[in-house]
């Protein structure tokens, strides 16, 4: 309506003010996924470090550390699974690539810890590119049977290396001594590096050639994708994160036996990835990390403050199965694609409001 006028009767627009040129370069800023992603550290960082001062309940620092060391394991089975169109259960044998790369690298070696994060990713490159190019002949159903399979093995082989490893000294990280408080910011720090890299390949022809893969190979070909190119690439990225959030929870736990049912080895982990990544939206980033935190910090966080939640913690085993049904059901694009038509109702909401205010822009 302000336009129909102006235009009609020559009524003065009004010219942006220093303040609003300010607010909107601010807001365009914040729509970039880089400034989101630095923003969300910086807050973690903060509520982090009142955790530590006792301001927060103190149990918040491992509990956010724990869930953002699986949430790059979750970001990478996003791309994975969301964007290549790949099933894998094999995250919690990729993860122990992490840790015994860290226990004989550092306990053992007395190497930087930096070190033994390049030795995980070089190791989780070269079992990647193997996965990937069995995945060139195995799909769907078997190629989660397979992945399953190569998990139990490794799970079992690191038993036989060594049932329980542990530190016995706090790692040394630019000369800092990263304890197990101060090991939230080097989690935040990585999946910072890993969230942007991700988006970034999302958003890039890689991505796209991805997706196109995903949603038909025989497509893909045709337009000149090649699939054994991005197939290694997805099973390589995924399979790095892993081992990434393997040596991440290494510095957060500090010790881990191979045989235990319920460790980062185990079938349960590989599931609960899975589960994260259903619950907060295959395709999204921002839903793995969300998803993750389900899973790994909310009995921590939310349920240990409900007496009854906090004396019976087997509940968040029902309320995350529940969540996947529903999700799957309802949502097939997780709680990210339910918070996006939440965005576009209230947008609809606030146009159908200004326009009973004002009327229809007739310009």
């Amino acid at each position: 309506m302000n336009k129909f006028l102006s235009d009609k009767y020559a009524i003065p627009r009004n010219n942006p003010t220093k303040s609003d040129k300010l607010t909107n370069g601010l807001l365009a800023l914040f729509k970039s996924p880089v400034a989101q992603i630095l923003l969300f550290t910086v807050i973690m960082g903060v509520i982090g470090q009142l955790s530590m001062e006792k301001i927060l309940p103190y149990s918040w620092t491992s509990a956010f550390a724990t869930t953002f060391s699986y949430a790059i394991a979750a970001v990478g089975f996003c791309l994975l699974m969301g964007y290549s169109g790949l099933a894998s259960l094999g995250t919690g044998g990729f993860i122990g690539i992490g840790t015994y790369s860290v226990y004989y690298i550092m306990a053992e070696s007395g190497l930087p810890f930096l070190l033994a994060v390049l030795v995980a990713i070089l190791v989780a490159v070269v079992i990647g590119a193997i996965v990937g190019f069995i995945s060139l002949r195995i799909e769907g159903i078997y190629l989660v049977i397979l992945t399953l399979g190569l998990s139990e093995i490794l799970r079992n082989l690191y038993m036989v290396l060594e049932d329980k490893i542990s530190f016995t000294k706090s790692p040394v990280i630019l000369g800092i001594t990263i304890t197990r408080q101060l090991a939230l910011y080097v989690v935040l720090v990585f999946l910072a590096v890993v969230m942007i890299i991700t988006s970034n390949i999302i958003n890039s022809p890689t991505g796209r050639a991805m997706l196109a893969m995903k949603n038909s190979t025989a497509a893909a070909q045709a337009m000149g994708i090649s699939l054994m190119k991005y197939r290694l690439l997805a099973f390589i990225i995924c399979t790095v994160y892993a081992s990434i959030s393997g040596t991440l929870l290494m510095l957060v736990v500090r010790n881990a036996m191979a045989s235990q049912g319920t460790g980062f080895y185990a079938l349960i982990t590989s599931l609960n990835i899975l589960a994260a990544v259903i619950i907060g939206g295959y395709k999204s980033i921002w839903g793995a990390v969300f998803g993750s935190f389900i899973m790994y910090g909310l009995q921590t966080v939310v349920l240990n403050n409900i007496k009854f939640l906090a004396e019976n913690p087997v509940i968040i085993t029902f309320v995350s199965g529940i969540l996947v049904i529903i999700v799957v059901m309802f949502y097939p694009g997780g709680l990210a694609q339910l918070v996006l038509e939440l965005r576009v109702k209230a947008k609809g909401l606030r146009t159908k409001m200004r326009e009973a205010k004002y009327g229809k822009d007739l310009g």
